[in-house]
């Protein structure tokens, strides 16, 4: 493992169906409520960009997993050495305050296919606020909580191939690719769910305290491996929106309706590369996938189902959808924005390779990593017609930046594939 190195939302509610955390975190995948939204300020009015130096640097080992920011602590996860760390850092100075490891191979147990793109932890962790815990989930299955307030103690471990068997995924057209556990876990009120992928059932909820099982989904699909799983509510139902190996899934959250199936929609691709995960505003969820289907499609849920409200020959491969009023934003090769009641682009540009991801500010901006490049770009909103870059800071990290950027506590946080990461102040 190679050493930590320092070189010198957010006031958004969190969703009711999760614990709450405090006004300036960023404590799961996606951020406070898992979509890329935050009402945190871009810092351009007040002189942040240029991007300079960064605040600090670390290392934290190899993986896709982003990291996650709670209580002026960052949370990060990496592989090296045949071995899993789990890592806590201060928010303000990147110093290692603690930091927790466990044996884990570099590829899930079945892993199969592109194997050179990857390797180490993908899923984000999970931080708690009501517990102080943390929920981490490793390519080979391993589910563990800590306690992030006790110098990182393991409370318990599950995992999830040796628990419940789960096989290798089958071929979905294309030849079996597997790439072990991605998607990363939901915390919801007494329970963190997670994807399992098993013949009992594609989601499972375990009690965030024991470990012990509560549910499992009515739903048995193979598992998607997606970035993550999506809260949403339809006609005043809490469900779970994941993207599994053929299609997607609401699952029911309603005490005494756990995991009971309220809609699906048929969407799998060849290699079953469902990466980008689903993005969810109001009753709709955006989907986008490359490969065979290659297209973005909006899909309205109800308590009838699921139908298409529109679809679209433009895709991402990687960067989940980001939306924020009422347009789509996507960076793979380009940011792109589409017209979220129509579906048409209303503008694209840039250069981020395959590996870009975005957010959007509380001052209506887009923040966009890839190709090794930071770029404060404007939205629709301030720049209907076309798309409009008003900064970029070019060269930073040295590998594909797959996990995503992350904005919190006023600072901007980037991690590339190799477990650099680079933390600027943009002040606020």
């Amino acid at each position: 493992m190679r050493n930590a190195n320092v070189c010198a939302l957010t006031a958004a509610l969190v969703l009711a169906l999760q614990s709450a955390a405090s006004a300036a975190d960023w404590p799961q995948w996606r951020g406070p409520q898992r979509n890329d939204v935050t009402t945190e300020d871009s810092g351009r009015d007040h002189g942040a960009w240029p991007l300079g130096k960064p605040l600090w640097m670390a290392s934290v080992g190899y993986g896709g997993t982003s990291p996650v920011v709670a209580k002026g602590r960052v949370y990060a996860m990496g592989w090296d050495r045949d071995k899993d760390s789990v890592f806590c850092l201060n928010a303000g100075t990147g110093l290692v305050r603690w930091v927790r490891q466990y044996p884990c191979p570099p590829y899930g147990r079945y892993h199969r296919a592109d194997e050179g793109a990857y390797r180490g932890p993908s899923s984000t962790p999970a931080y708690d606020a009501a517990t102080g815990y943390l929920y981490t989930l490793s390519l080979d299955g391993d589910l563990n909580c800590w306690d992030a307030g006790d110098k990182g103690k393991n409370l318990w471990h599950l995992n999830l191939y040796e628990a419940y068997k789960v096989p290798q995924r089958p071929d979905a057209g294309g030849g079996a690719h597997d790439y072990g556990y991605t998607t990363s876990p939901l915390v919801y009120g007494d329970s963190v769910i997670a994807e399992v992928g098993d013949d009992q059932g594609n989601l499972m909820a375990f009690d965030k305290r024991t470990g012990q099982r509560r549910w499992t989904s009515q739903c048995k699909d193979p598992a998607g491996q997606t970035g993550g799983l999506v809260p949403m509510t339809v006609e005043g139902l809490p469900c779970v929106a994941v993207l599994t190996l053929r299609r997607l899934l609401l699952a029911r959250l309603d005490a005494g309706h756990e995991g009971q199936t309220l809609a699906t929609y048929d969407w799998q691709t060849h290699y079953a590369n469902n990466i980008a995960t689903p993005a969810v505003a109001g009753d709709s969820v955006v989907l986008t996938s490359g490969y065979n289907i290659s297209k973005t499609a909006r899909i309205r849920i109800t308590l009838r189902g699921a139908e298409m409200v529109w679809e679209q020959r433009v895709y991402s491969q990687v960067c989940s959808p980001v939306i924020y009023n009422d347009h789509v934003y996507m960076a793979w090769g380009e940011v792109r924005c589409l017209d979220f009641a129509t579906g048409a682009t209303k503008w694209s540009g840039g250069q981020f390779g395959n590996d870009g991801s975005c957010l959007v500010t509380g001052d209506g901006r887009l923040i966009v990593f890839g190709n090794k490049r930071i770029a404060l770009v404007e939205t629709a909103d301030r720049s209907p017609d076309a798309y409009r870059e008003l900064s970029v800071k070019a060269g930073v990290g040295g590998s594909p930046g797959w996990p995503h950027v992350v904005l919190a506590e006023g600072k901007l946080l980037v991690k590339d594939a190799s477990g650099d990461i680079y933390c600027f102040a943009l002040g606020g």
